[in-house]
């Protein structure tokens, strides 16, 4: 026998539908009903609530066999499937994350496709894979963040089972899985969780109406959020979550829904034996949210750093529209670099307001800010999802590297950015409503228009070929330009993984120099100098050393080392050359 439960505290009368029987529920305390009946593997299932005739899927569905719009199905993982008995989990701090989207990592768009990707990761340097949401939504393919069905996993991807396939096989190459979720909104199509209780509030944010974490019923809703990510930590062996947009999370109650979900991962782990990491996207520059819970803050492992990026991109692009504007001086970058964030109590033009908080480089150490040179949102909120291998030289994406790979903060590569990939990562859907693709395609028009972008060619999301577009070439690895890239992306980071300079998360211990006018940059680490020249002439820059890792060939010149325009070389104090060159 097995219990069906599910929470609709409004509703009159339940009723479970299973292999086309249907049963009436019994109501339980605190808005839950429950029934008890026999059910095998895949059976399929679905809820009734009072006397509307339309058979809902579970809110709390294991899997979505026919899509998000169909019954659910009964589902257990099979627990003898796992070989990662030995698995021992990784901490945050030393690791290398690497970003990717299921759908288009292979040309075949699965967990199993995926998995025969994995030896190239571990080749270069990756200790961990983050994926981008694979919860059910509706259609055949998504960035991910229209999911409605949290429980699920994308059917179109592998399912279930193949998302354990694909965990299992990390680990057994060495390499953790952080998954993004999504708890800030539910997508569009297929939205029939509302239709069970309060999970939504009248208050909206970007995507639409906001999640109920503090109003009446809240309890429940924060406890489907919570059992959910637990349910990933636990049940699939995942390693980390990477909480989707969290500022867009109102919360008003004593204790912050983020707070309490560290409270119960930080038990999680404690009885698995593992470390479990829990890392925000946030908008707001706000240091509490990895400030530990006895200094005051919430306690999360860590958190995405777009100053980081903002800062890197724009001194090497020369980009300035939008929220680039306040960036692209080496001023800024010496700062993000050795501090954390740029705006921290400062102006923000793109806001029109102050933005903000310093960090306190003595308590939060730089390992708990991910910094990236792209990743899907700096890539795929672009109008074309154009990569910055379509607009810059080899040579600048290689200064790009450096200063994100040595340093101190956690570095994320994004899919194909390792060999200057010339796919693009476009913004794609596949709403079966027709109604809702246009209106997003609409959306995403008017929302690059905002930003001054042109809007003639912005793809529109709908079409099948936008997602195609979007899919890697993994053909290219082996041409140049993007061989010597490659090279280039795999001695960055096994130096960082040789040298404990690299390692050192404190920022403290991270200082910077620069010419303005001149267009070099040198980041320090210890003994090791990253130097980096972004100008498009060659430079004496007065640093000397000996030479660990180059770009293209430097010497020592009257003055410090000639370096090459659009190149880096890193160099340690003592004499003599060292012969690691990617040139």
């Amino acid at each position: 026998m097995r219990q069906f439960r599910v929470w609709a505290p409004e509703a009159s009368a339940m009723r479970l539908q299973l292999e086309g029987v249907v049963r009436p529920m019994r109501r339980n305390g605190g808005g839950w009903w429950s029934v008890r009946a026999d059910a095998d593997q895949g059976a399929e299932y679905g809820f009734l609530i009072d006397d509307d005739p339309a058979v809902l899927p579970d809110p709390r569905s294991p899997r979505q066999p026919n899509g998000v719009h169909a019954l659910s199905a009964v589902h257990d993982l099979d627990t003898s499937v796992w070989t990662d008995q030995s698995w021992t989990g990784r901490q945050l701090a030393g690791s290398v994350f690497y970003e990717l989207h299921i759908g288009t990592f292979t040309p075949d768009g699965t967990f199993d496709a995926a998995i025969e990707h994995l030896d190239h990761l571990v080749e270069l340097g990756v200790t961990t894979v983050e994926l981008m949401p694979v919860n059910a939504f509706d259609g055949t393919h998504n960035w991910g963040y229209d999911g409605v069905l949290w429980y699920a996993v994308q059917e179109t991807y592998g399912g279930p089972d193949g998302l354990q396939r694909f965990v299992d096989a990390c680990h057994a190459r060495g390499l953790a899985v952080c998954l993004d979720v999504v708890y800030n909104h539910l997508g569009p199509s297929g939205n029939y969780v509302p239709r069970f209780g309060p999970y939504l509030t009248t208050g909206r944010n970007t995507w639409g109406q906001s999640v109920n974490l503090d109003g009446p019923g809240s309890d429940a809703v924060r406890r489907h959020i919570i059992d959910n990510a637990l349910r990933w930590l636990r049940d699939f062996h995942i390693d980390a979550l990477r909480l989707d947009a969290v500022h867009a999370l109102v919360d008003h109650t004593a204790t912050h829904l983020l707070e309490e979900l560290v409270v119960e991962t930080t038990a999680l782990s404690a009885h698995l034996g593992r470390p479990l990491t829990l890392i925000a996207e946030s908008d707001l520059n706000d240091p509490r949210l990895i400030t530990p819970r006895a200094a005051g803050g919430y306690g999360l492992t860590g958190q995405w750093n777009d100053d980081l990026h903002h800062a890197v991109h724009t001194a090497v692009s020369g980009e300035r529209q939008g929220y680039y504007a306040d960036f692209g001086s080496l001023a800024c970058l010496a700062q993000t670099l050795t501090h954390g964030f740029f705006h921290a109590a400062t102006y923000s033009s793109f806001r029109g307001r102050t933005h903000g908080i310093p960090i306190r480089r003595d308590l939060i150490p730089g390992s708990a800010l991910l910094g990236y040179t792209c990743n899907h949102d700096q890539i795929g909120n672009r109008a074309l999802g154009d990569r910055p291998s379509d607009y810059l030289t080899p040579g600048q994406l290689a200064v790009k590297a450096a200063l994100v790979l040595l340093s101190a903060s956690t570095p994320m590569l994004f899919m194909g950015e390792e060999w200057g990939a010339r796919t693009p990562f476009q913004f794609f859907t596949s709403h079966t409503d027709p109604v809702i693709g246009a209106a997003t395609a609409d959306g995403r028009r008017a929302e690059f228009a905002a930003h001054g972008w042109a809007t003639d060619d912005v793809p529109d999301p709908q079409d099948p070929a936008t997602f195609t577009r979007s899919k890697l070439d993994w053909t290219e690895r082996g041409r140049e330009p993007h061989a010597r890239l490659l090279a280039c992306y795999r001695a960055l980071l096994a130096l960082r993984k040789s040298r404990p300079e690299f390692g050192d998360p404190w920022l403290e211990r991270v200082w910077a120099d620069y010419d303005e006018s001149a267009r070099w940059f040198v980041l320090r680490r210890g003994r090791i100098s990253v130097v980096c020249n972004l100008s498009e002439d060659e430079a004496v820059i007065p640093v000397y050393g000996r030479v660990l890792l180059a770009w293209a060939p430097a010497t020592e010149n009257e003055g410090g080392t000639l370096v090459s325009g659009h190149s880096f070389v890193v160099l340690e104090e003592g004499e003599g050359t060292g012969t690691v060159v990617t040139d």
